[in-house]
């Protein structure tokens, strides 16, 4: 696997990560408080988005895992002023939770991980309500996270 090198305006652009880690980190900040379920339903979800980018069918996501998991107004907590953002930057050696995301990201990566979500390729907390899903049934409940997929990806 091949080091990605952090943005130019990331705090932490001498620390190279490989897509995996871009993932295990991904996972923490999003869902790495909710069971284990839904952290792997989220995992499934993005690797959605990193099967149908690769086969061509959507390209606003970019290409690869780490490229899809930092795609700009995707996951918050790639935003650079947001809260998500500022604890990832900052999570504990030895994070139990964070533990249990790499394990889950290297089993999506080695496409080792079943998708419980029937293929969505969007998600959110079931507590926020975000303008794309407004019109949209979800295609599973998973951990406290809804479930997506938008008809254009």
């Amino acid at each position: 696997m091949t080091p990605i090198t952090a943005p130019d305006h990331a705090p932490w652009t001498s620390c190279a990560r490989t897509p995996q880690e871009v993932l295990a980190m991904t996972l923490w900040a999003e869902a790495g408080t909710r069971p284990v379920r839904a952290i792997e339903a989220l995992a499934a979800t993005i690797m959605n988005r990193v099967r149908l980018a690769e086969g061509g069918a959507v390209t606003h996501w970019g290409k690869g895992l780490a490229a899809i998991c930092r795609a700009p107004f995707q996951f918050s907590c790639w935003n650079r002023n947001h809260i998500r953002h500022m604890l990832m930057l900052a999570i504990p050696p030895g994070d139990p939770a964070m533990a249990i995301c790499r394990r889950i990201a290297a089993r999506a990566a080695a496409g080792a991980l079943m998708d419980p979500t029937g293929g969505a390729t969007h998600a959110h907390a079931a507590e926020e309500m975000p303008d794309w899903a407004l019109r949209l049934p979800p295609l599973a409940e998973i951990g406290g996270m809804l479930f997506y997929r938008p008809s254009e990806g």
